[in-house]
């Protein structure tokens, strides 16, 4: 019989909801039937989260170089204890930035070497990331950069539809920039080999043109197409991968979510989460493609404005910790 794998959960920012759907997430069994959870946070903030939603879940505290074994209905928890028990709801903390980093951090020291098997991460706050010292765009960067992992993408998972991205955290004029050739072929190239390992032999992939109508033949923007894009996706093409592109952008994911693709390139952050997002911010979950550990996050942020509240909804971060069982390996 398989050991259940060890998922490690980075509690986030904890003046936002990341405590909160974490332990409304908790309390589905066939989570805990199927995994292992390690809460990697303050677990002041979680069992302060656990009042708010009169939850009750007992915790063992465990430290990083011990073995993670649990018991009867116990919930694991590496407890880093960096915040005051005062944290305020919905405001950006320098403090709260900064343990968000060390929660994620220490997931990623454990995953490298072997002690949990994926990371499922609660959303931080870039604006508190940053004021804590940490100057990342956000989680994706950071695992790249802790990992040593130079190509790597954000994709977005729902029911209905799949998208994958060639720029992510920059300005639409820096991202225009970014954009060249061998970009675009690594990323259609990571979602082949994403879909196939999942068990699609064959995917098929659709690729996003850059300006309206995809350029219409040089009619809209200055030959973007043509010179960023088309040399990848025949690049792409003569190895054998199924891709189509540039599409406009504005038929394509329509296309996508009909079933004609199984996954979009998207070329900047709003082209691809828009569509995502416009299917429920529910529905969503954050895989980051080509790191040497599994990681997944929901696709919502913080949410300051209803933190403390016990309104959040957890259905994201349940299908994130899903994603995570599914992917990781299996022992």
């Amino acid at each position: 019989m398989n050991q259940k794998p060890i998922i490690g959960i980075t509690m986030g920012d904890a003046a936002g909801v990341g405590p909160e759907i974490i332990m409304k997430s908790l309390t589905h069994k066939r989570i805990n039937d199927q995994a292992i959870p390690l809460v990697i946070g303050d677990q002041k903030m979680l069992e302060r989260a656990a009042q708010v939603l009169n939850i009750d879940i007992t915790f063992k505290t465990v430290q990083k170089d011990e073995e993670f074994q649990v018991q009867n209905d116990e919930i694991l928890c590496l407890d880093l204890d960096l915040l005051p028990k005062n944290l305020a709801y919905g405001e950006v903390s320098a403090e709260a930035g900064h343990a968000a980093f060390e929660y994620l951090s220490t997931a990623i020291e454990l995953a490298n070497r072997g002690r949990i098997d994926a990371i499922c991460t609660a959303p931080l706050n870039k604006e508190a990331l940053h004021k804590g010292g940490h100057l990342y765009p956000g989680h994706t960067e950071i695992l790249a950069e802790l990992t040593n992992t130079k190509d790597f993408s954000m994709m977005l998972s729902s029911p209905k539809l799949k998208v994958i991205h060639v720029t992510t955290h920059v300005g639409l004029l820096d991202a225009v920039k970014m954009i060249n050739p061998d970009r675009v072929y690594d990323v259609v190239r990571m979602a082949h080999e994403t879909l196939k390992s999942a068990g699609n032999h064959q995917p098929k992939i659709a690729v996003c043109g850059i300006n309206p109508h995809a350029g219409e033949n040089g009619l809209f923007g200055n030959g973007e197409e043509g010179e960023k894009v088309i040399p990848g996706v025949k690049r792409a093409q003569q190895d054998g991968i199924d891709v189509q592109g540039p599409l406009p952008a504005d038929t394509l994911f329509f296309r996508a979510v009909r079933g004609d693709f199984d996954i979009v390139v998207a070329m900047y952050h709003d082209q691809g989460h828009g569509p995502i997002k416009v299917l429920g911010l529910d529905a969503g979950v954050n895989i980051t493609v080509g790191l040497p550990i599994i990681r997944t996050s929901v696709d919502h942020g913080t949410a300051f404005d209803i933190a403390g509240t016990g309104i959040a909804d957890e259905k994201s971060m349940l299908e994130a910790l899903n994603q995570a069982i599914e992917l990781a390996p299996k022992k």
